[in-house]
């Protein structure tokens, strides 16, 4: 019953935040459309004409969006709309089932994550963007690896590289679990969505519309390292040192120190009844951080993180229980709206909330190395 209602109240607010602020705009959709509507013609997917704008993912995700460019955008654009809503409440779903142990009400973790992350969730909704749909597929992976199906897992996480190549770091995870079959399954979709577009481009076609991703994906970098909602690691650096070899160097060796605590994660695994969760919640996390181009809204696919983080606040000291709600705090009240202006201006320019998802991830690591998951 508590359920219905909550879902109700979700679907009238959506509703609501759709016909007065949401309808008027959703331009990464455009994008997407776009996208699709060129891969049905046959046309060149990546364009600097096409500036800020420009589509960055592999040539198959165009083919994802097709049928939404056959429909009047009238049509196309609510039901995007609503079918994102939809994939927020599987994902959050998704995260709270799969929990190793519960321990706090599902309700309470329901809230505090969206309290927590909701900033980004209305952000995500109003571009129009697809992190929810490759949030939920990582999720959906999870389940089927609980269940020991490792072929249907490695598959769904193959298909969420379709809709963000973030995915390809799930390959060499799955190599480091020996999840052998899971990987040869993830590394054989990932091959046939490379070369899917073959179909409609030709074999020489689909090789130039990858070169064109690749240009553009590395051409487009630079520029957005200092975008104030840029919260990578790079952009951190280059925010503030300012763009150099000496930001790029510091980057890389905090990525590889990254990298490295996602790999003790793994190597303690031993320890845990179903490790899988809290490694994946752990890498959806960093894939935002590692992203040179990782915007604050793609933030959401850390959802699983903080349902594990808050689930564990009973089992945490009375200092780290403090530490935990501060970071949690810090990321959801940091809000535009709230701040104004010129103090939300200085807090991202600072880099302010990638140095608490460092924090966030050090905790994620402590729960590991504790057994608390």
């Amino acid at each position: 019953m508590r359920a219905a209602i909550f879902l109700t109240l979700i679907a009238c607010l959506a509703t609501a935040a759709y016909a007065v602020r949401v309808r008027n705009r959703m331009p990464d959709f455009e994008v997407y459309r776009t996208a699709g509507a060129r891969a049905a013609a046959g046309q060149p997917l990546y364009r600097a004409s096409d500036e800020h704008y420009q589509f960055k993912y592999f040539p198959a995700s165009a083919f994802v969006f097709t049928p939404f460019a056959a429909l009047p955008v009238s049509t196309a654009k609510p039901l995007w709309f609503a079918l994102c809503v939809g994939l927020l409440a599987v994902l959050l779903a998704l995260s709270v089932q799969q929990l190793p142990s519960r321990t706090v009400p599902a309700s309470i973790i329901a809230v505090g994550t969206i309290v927590t992350l909701g900033k980004f969730y209305a952000h995500e909704l109003e571009l129009g963007q697809a992190n929810l749909l490759f949030g939920v597929a990582a999720m959906a992976a999870v389940a089927q690896l609980h269940k020991g199906r490792g072929i249907g897992a490695g598959a769904t996480f193959g298909s969420a590289a379709i809709i963000k190549p973030y995915a390809l770091l799930f390959l060499p995870y799955l190599v480091a679990t020996k999840q052998f079959r899971a990987a040869a399954a993830c590394a054989a979709v990932l091959v046939l969505a490379l070369a899917a577009p073959a179909v409609a481009y030709g074999l020489h076609g689909n090789l130039d519309l990858l070169v064109a991703w690749w240009n553009t994906v590395t051409s487009s970098t630079l520029p957005n390292l200092t975008n104030q909602d840029n919260v990578s690691i790079a952009a951190m650096y280059a925010k503030w040192l300012g763009p150099g070899s000496i930001a790029e160097w510091l980057a890389i060796v905090t990525s590889v120190a990254l990298l490295g605590m996602c790999a003790a994660v793994v190597l303690m695994r031993r320890r845990a009844a179903a490790p899988e969760y809290l490694e994946v919640a752990l890498l959806l996390t960093a894939i935002t951080l590692l992203s040179p181009q990782g915007w604050d809204y793609v933030l959401l696919l850390s959802t699983p993180a903080v349902v594990l983080l808050i689930n564990t606040l009973p089992r945490l000291n009375r200092l780290l229980q403090s530490a935990t709600i501060a970071c949690l705090a810090l990321i959801g009240l940091t809000i535009y709206d709230v701040m104004g202006r010129a103090a939300y201006a200085r807090f991202m320019a600072l880099s302010i909330i990638t140095v608490v998802y460092g924090f966030v991830i050090a905790l994620l690591v402590y729960v590991r190395a504790k057994q608390l998951d």
